[in-house]
């Protein structure tokens, strides 16, 4: 039974990943930048793009996927800043996974986007068992969530392009070592781009666009 199970596992990812790559090639078809933003609830995606989305909608016509448990609370939030959405809601699915992505871009128009965003489902585990096709992963944690929190979650951070520790503005009062979370990421995946970020700020959010190319 352990064996049936494990297979089976495997068989899920391979049939993911084969639609990961055909949602990437229409992104890449219709030259769109596209992004899987993934962190826990309460780290800071839906404000770090509310903050992009306001910067960049005058220039970049943007669809922002949102996914959650249930609630469309992120997707109204975000709309406010100009970006079409969708929301997915998953139910007991704890992350999104390209099937998902897929039924959404396949009834939509890609020629009317330039940059599509998924805010996947506020979780640092189980996104890391399936990629949706986009050109980069985005971790996103925060200096609440304590200086450990990288340590605890590698998996994410050897999967991902770029991480952003968000809520710098608070690590004085936290006493938060946002050395150490920055040391730990580099030394899980050397290769990632790591940069901090307050949304409610605004502190290096330009710069974290600059890192997606913008």
């Amino acid at each position: 039974m352990r064996n049936e199970v494990i297979e089976t596992k495997k068989a899920v990812e391979k049939d993911n990943d084969l639609l990961a790559d055909r949602v990437h090639q229409k992104f890449i078809d219709n030259n769109i930048k596209s992004f899987d933003i993934v962190g826990a609830i309460g780290a800071g995606k839906t404000a770090l793009l509310e903050a992009i989305s306001e910067k960049i909608t005058s220039k970049y016509r943007v669809l922002v996927i949102c996914g959650d448990i249930t609630t469309r609370l992120d997707a109204d939030r975000i709309e406010k800043h100009n970006a079409e959405t969708v929301q997915i809601n998953t139910g007991r699915e704890c992350a999104l996974n390209a099937y998902h992505i897929h039924q959404i871009i396949k009834n939509k128009d890609l020629k009317n986007y330039d940059v599509v965003f998924i805010e996947n489902v506020g979780n640092l585990i189980c996104p890391s068992d399936f990629i949706l096709g986009t050109d980069k992963r985005i971790i996103v944690v925060s200096t609440t969530e304590g200086e450990w929190v990288v340590e605890k979650h590698p998996m994410l951070f050897k999967m991902s392009d770029i991480a952003v520790i968000n809520k710098v503005d608070l690590k004085e009062r936290l006493g938060t070592d946002v050395d150490k979370m920055i040391s730990d990421a580099k030394k899980i995946n050397p290769n990632i781009e790591v940069i901090t970020t307050s949304a409610k700020t605004g502190e290096n959010v330009e710069k974290l666009m600059n890192l997606m190319g913008f």
